[in-house]
């Protein structure tokens, strides 16, 4: 007769057990990092170029118009408070001009009323100026339209008149600030108009004002006529030197163009 045997299981044996162990690391939220995932390398690209800090624009520094207006401060100075003699050289006669005194004149003033005013103006568009221009094209502006004021002012004027001032090289760098920068923009235009018709009217009394104290020496009539030239000329010459500058730069343009 059949039996059944019970089956006997074999004994399991334990696996031995191996330590794991996990290193984690905690993920803090930062300003500076950030996680991206892009399939398209273009837009990942785009969103790393958008996390460097931007670049800082040079800053553009304005020093030589305070040189500028430094010097006519000097001159001003040795002038009427040292009382010293070698500075009436500087000042442009008619009669005998020497070549030297067609630029010294345009630093030297004949009253504090003459000096400050050119000074405010000096110191607004010679900023504008050297800002686009740099400190060599301020100097020579200011040079140029300084100088050609005073050589039309001898060229028309009475032998007995004297020049002196900077309000010749004041309008010169009003045309150029404003032609370096004009567009056909309503606002830029009214901007310019209101800010001229000012400009004129403050340096013309600056300049009737100073006609006072060197009327009793050379005549009023004369010297109020070498204002008016001066201011005329000096802007002129100032439209002149822009598109003189303005045709010699693009002529290489136009030469690389037909190449």
């Amino acid at each position: 007769m059949p039996m059944a045997m019970p089956l006997s299981t074999p004994p399991l044996i334990p696996l031995p057990r191996l330590p794991l162990k996990l290193k984690t690391s905690p993920i803090t939220p930062t300003t500076s990092s950030r996680l991206l995932c892009k399939f398209n390398d273009s837009d990942m690209t785009s969103q790393l170029e958008m996390l460097k800090p931007e670049g800082k624009k040079p800053e553009k520094h304005a020093n030589g118009i305070f040189w500028i207006l430094l010097l006519n401060l000097g001159i001003y100075v040795a002038d009427h408070v040292f009382q010293v003699r070698a500075v009436k050289a500087l000042y442009l006669y008619h009669n005998r001009p020497a070549w030297y005194q067609f630029v010294t004149a345009t630093f030297c003033h004949f009253n504090w009323n003459h000096l400050s005013s050119n000074l405010f103006f000096l110191y607004i568009f010679g900023k504008l100026v050297e800002e686009e221009e740099g400190n060599f094209g301020l100097w020579l502006s200011y040079i140029l339209t300084g100088a050609g004021a005073n050589l039309v002012s001898w060229l028309i004027l009475p032998r007995n008149a004297v020049s002196v001032g900077a309000s010749g090289a004041v309008f010169g760098l009003f045309a150029i600030s404003v032609l370096v920068k004009m567009s056909w923009d309503w606002r830029k235009i009214l901007e310019v108009l209101v800010l001229g018709q000012f400009v004129i009217e403050r340096v013309m009394e600056a300049a009737q004002a100073s006609t006072g104290l060197a009327g009793g020496i050379h005549g009023g009539s004369a010297l109020q006529n070498v204002n008016h030239i001066a201011h005329l000329s000096g802007a002129l010459i100032g439209v002149a030197l822009i598109w003189l500058l303005s045709g010699i730069s693009t002529e290489p343009d136009a030469q690389n163009n037909k190449k």
